[in-house]
C-alpha cells in the first residue's frame, strides 16, 4: 500500500487524475471502477480538462459505477447515473454503451446484482478502481459488519450514511435507505485501486482503516490485503496518519 499526502483537496484530485490518465494512456480499453460523491468532483474535472486540452481518449475505456440509490430513476438529479454524466460522461468521449451504472428501479434486485458482476466478468474485470471512504469506513455502499466475500447486492443504508447525504437532498426524508453496491468481493478483485480522503471529519476512519485490525466494523479497512492500492490524502484528512507514517 502506498500512502500519499497530497498538500489539499486541488492537489488531491489532480494526483487520482494522472493515475487514471496513466492508466488509459497505457491501456486505453480500461475498464475503469468510479465512484460518486463529493470527493471525486474535482478529479473528474481534471480528466475532462486532459481531455479537452490534451486529447486524453476515452472511446475505447469501458467503465463501470460503484452503486446506485434504490428507487430513484435515472432523471433524477440526485441519481448517480445523473451525477456521472452531469460531472463527467457529457463532457468526455466516452461510448454510451460502455457505460455501466446499477439499475435502481429493477423489479428483480438480485438478478440485477448477478447481471452486474457477470458483467464485469465479461469485460476482464477491473484495471482501476477509483474508491472514497465515508465517514464510517465504508467503501461504496459497503456498511460497517458487511460480508468481505460479498458480491454485487442489495444494501441498507445506515443511519450515518442517510445523515451525511443528506445535504444532497431538500430533505433527510427524500434520502433513500436502499442501494444497489458492488461488494468487497468486487471491489477486491480490481487490479489497482486509488482510495481517496479529503477533509478534517475523515481523519479517524482513514486511520482505522489503514493501521488498525482488518474488520468489517470499517470495511476500508480490508484494503489491507490488497496488492496494489495507493491512498491519496489531504492535509486535514492525513492528521494522525503523519506521526504513524514519519516514524515507521
Amino acid at each position: 500500500m502506498r500512502v500519499v499526502i497530497a498538500k489539499d483537496y486541488e492537489d488531491m484530485s489532480q494526483r487520482a487524475a494522472r493515475i487514471v490518465a496513466g492508466q488509459i494512456y497505457l491501456k486505453p480499453n480500461s475498464v475503469l471502477g468510479l465512484a460518486t460523491g463529493s470527493t471525486p468532483i474535482s478529479m473528474y474535472k481534471d480528466l475532462i480538462r486532459v481531455h479537452k486540452e490534451v486529447g486524453l481518449d476515452f472511446s475505447e475505456v469501458i467503465t463501470f459505477n460503484l452503486d446506485e440509490y434504490l428507487g430513484l430513476p435515472i432523471s433524477d438529479e440526485q441519481s448517480y447515473y445523473y451525477y456521472m454524466f452531469q460531472n463527467f460522461f457529457n463532457h468526455v468521449n466516452i461510448k454510451k454503451e460502455n457505460i455501466y451504472i446499477p439499475n435502481g428501479i429493477m423489479d428483480d434486485v438480485e438478478l440485477e446484482c448477478k447481471n452486474y458482476d457477470d458483467k464485469i466478468q465479461k469485460k476482464g474485470g477491473i484495471d482501476l478502481q477509483v474508491l472514497g471512504i465515508g465517514t464510517n469506513g465504508h467503501i461504496g455502499f459497503n456498511e460497517p459488519d458487511i460480508k468481505f466475500e460479498a458480491t454485487t447486492h442489495k444494501v441498507k443504508l445506515d443511519d450515518e450514511t442517510i445523515n451525511a447525504n443528506a445535504r444532497f437532498f431538500s430533505t433527510i426524508e427524500e434520502v433513500p435507505r436502499f442501494a444497489i453496491s458492488m461488494g468487497i468481493k468486487t471491489i477486491m478483485h480490481a487490479k489497482k485501486i486509488i482510495l481517496l480522503a479529503s477533509g478534517e471529519n475523515k481523519a479517524e476512519v482513514i486511520f482505522r482503516a489503514l493501521f488498525e485490525g482488518i474488520t468489517p466494523e470499517v470495511p476500508a479497512s480490508i484494503l489491507q490485503l490488497h496488492q496494489d492500492v495507493t491512498v491519496i490524502v489531504e492535509e486535514n484528512a492525513a492528521q494522525l496518519l503523519k506521526p504513524k507514517l514519519y516514524h515507521s
